[in-house]
């Protein structure tokens, strides 16, 4: 089925219906959403059993889910729960899912590995407690990918041996391309999720990937979305936390690790901060989004019932509204991944909108993601720039697809072009910017504000503003390229986009031709290709590392990475 056409039939669907089924047949009422583009929250509550961190932590952690399930049972919210092994065989969580949980909600497994997982396996462990979170121990890219599947192994048996079937859903801060592709090709799992973009916070890096909603990963590199069904990994990974879409990306530049701006309710300035909560709602159920919208609500356990209980019990309330409005649609993270499965062969382009500042600043975002790219458009009062632009390649094969890794971090990339974050100091940013050019050659930057965003089609987008001079500036994002055109009042207008970056930064670009870039990261090779307009090199000397300039007022960049090599 063309997804492109089967929104009309969801809408109509969505008003004849007052309720719909998930995999196990279980009715969900009052979840539909009669909007062409649906707008989906996911509750997620992962759960582990001990945390070495947290005074008395078995008993707390325990007390906290059966809060969560007794709140979950109140608003009759469809809800995920995720154990971990050590929670999984506990028999009291057991009695606890089986006599309290809800008919509609979902049992399914967080992917962080502890001690009786590892023993059950009859792999010996390395942690000096029985969960710890370094990455090369809770996370199977620590593990041989034999290991990986021995691991799977064990999980999967206990599990059905306990609920009498396997779980649908697996989530975790990452999964690695061999356990993801093993759980489903043996086991058959329906959907995954997976942590926000972050850099260095608690050790795990994720950078330049699908920035929300789900993606199809490569068979060889769980992070990067494919281009191809052939090498895809065919589980809808959705991305977790409900990262702000303004603020999250530049927290902790300057420094190696960022902190945390998102629908968590544990953070006192987002998630548990009703303005905050209103504000990101709005952009997920409002504004344009082309496929579809999504945001993770939940918390994992480890942060105490007293941690969260303050913004969950805010939070809900709020959901409830907006599902009895039709403005959103709860459900489970399987009844999430078996409709994208049904709706999208391969990764959809979306987007999310950003036109509201939380804090008054006169900043507006603009995301897209496609199978090819995301980018980034950030305005600041009228200041604009591109301030991300990442490449994709299904060929990037991830360090450790085929070997453990060491240490208690991991790393997973994308390509860049544009890294408003890495190639940034607090005082000095990055970015791609317009810039106009008078007859003597003097530049200065266009001045843009009220951006006006427009679903063209379903997997189009296009961002309009005018400058200080009235000549409006149009940007369209296509799955596989984007265009940059000027509809000039000035007369003879000239104009560029231009990146700088701070100095001294280590950038991917090894050299330059009249229609394309040519650059290397991390040992792989990829282009940026001007296929509109022709591309200009800064010098030694320049303050610019390079210059794209129109031909007839417009700029066609292809983000296919077509010269791969």
């Amino acid at each position: 089925m063309n997804y492109k056409y089967t929104y009309c039939l969801l809408a109509l669907l969505c008003i004849i219906h007052t309720g719909c089924t998930n995999a196990s047949g279980r009715m969900q009422k009052e979840n539909i959403v009669a909007s062409e583009a649906p707008r989906i929250i996911n509750i997620i509550n992962f759960i582990r059993q001990t945390d070495y961190r947290v005074e008395n932590a078995d008993s707390l952690l325990f007390d906290t889910v059966r809060k969560q399930i007794m709140l979950v049972n109140k608003y009759r919210f469809p809800a995920t729960f995720l154990f971990q092994y050590d929670a999984l065989i506990n028999p009291d969580y057991q009695e606890l899912m089986k006599t309290q949980l809800q008919s509609d909600c979902e049992i399914g497994a967080w992917w962080e590995i502890t001690q009786p997982h590892v023993e059950a396996a009859g792999i010996k462990w390395r942690g000096e407690h029985s969960w710890v979170s370094h990455a090369n121990i809770a996370f199977t890219t620590g593990y041989t990918p034999q290991e990986r599947e021995l691991l799977v192994d064990v999980y999967m048996a206990k599990f059905k041996e306990i609920y009498g079937y396997y779980p649908k859903s697996v989530g975790s801060w990452f999964i690695d391309s061999h356990t993801l592709s093993y759980m489903y090709d043996k086991y058959g799992i329906v959907a995954s999720c997976n942590c926000k973009d972050q850099i260095g916070t608690d050790g795990y890096t994720l950078w330049g990937g699908y920035w929300n909603q789900a993606y199809y990963p490569s068979r060889v590199n769980a992070y990067m979305p494919a281009q191809t069904t052939e090498n895809q990994i065919p589980v809808p990974v959705f991305r977790m936390l409900g990262s702000d879409p303004i603020y999250q990306y530049d927290a902790g530049i300057g420094r190696r690790r960022q902190g945390v701006i998102s629908l968590e309710p544990v953070y006192k300035h987002a998630g548990m901060n009703k303005d905050w909560v209103d504000y990101f709602l709005e952009s997920i159920t409002d504004q344009p989004c082309l496929a579809f919208n999504y945001a993770q609500a939940g918390q994992e356990n480890s942060f105490t019932w007293d941690g969260m209980k303050t913004g969950l019990g805010m939070q809900f309330p709020v959901f409830d509204s907006l599902r009895i409005a039709g403005k959103i649609r709860l459900e489970t993270l399987e009844t999430s991944g078996l409709w994208f499965k049904e709706q999208f062969p391969y990764t959809p382009p979306t987007a999310v909108t950003t036109l509201t500042d939380i804090r008054n600043e006169g900043r507006k975002s603009v995301w897209f993601n496609s199978r090819y790219y995301r980018t980034n458009l950030l305005w600041e009062g009228r200041s604009f720039r591109f301030r991300d632009i990442h490449l994709f390649d299904e060929n990037v094969e991830s360090p450790y697809y085929k070997k453990a890794g060491e240490g208690n971090q991991f790393f997973y990339f994308t390509l860049p072009v544009v890294d408003g974050f890495l190639w940034s100091t607090v005082d000095d940013r990055a970015g791609l910017r317009i810039l106009r050019t008078d007859k003597e050659g003097n530049r200065t930057e266009a001045l843009l504000s009220q951006p006006v965003v427009t679903e063209l089609e379903r997997d189009i987008l296009q961002v309009e503003c005018s400058d200080e001079k009235e000549n409006l500036f149009r940007i369209v994002f296509y799955e596989d390229r984007f265009e940059v055109s000027c509809k000039p009042e000035e007369k003879d207008l000239r104009w560029m986009l231009e990146l700088k970056t701070a100095p001294e930064m280590e950038l991917p670009f090894r050299s330059f031709e009249a229609d394309k870039i040519n650059a290397e990261f991390k040992g792989y090779r990829y282009t940026i290709a001007c296929t509109g307009g022709t591309v200009e090199h800064g010098s030694q000397s320049a303050d610019y590392v390079f210059r794209l300039i129109p031909l007839k007022n417009k700029l066609t960049i292809d983000c296919t990475n077509a010269d791969r090599h």
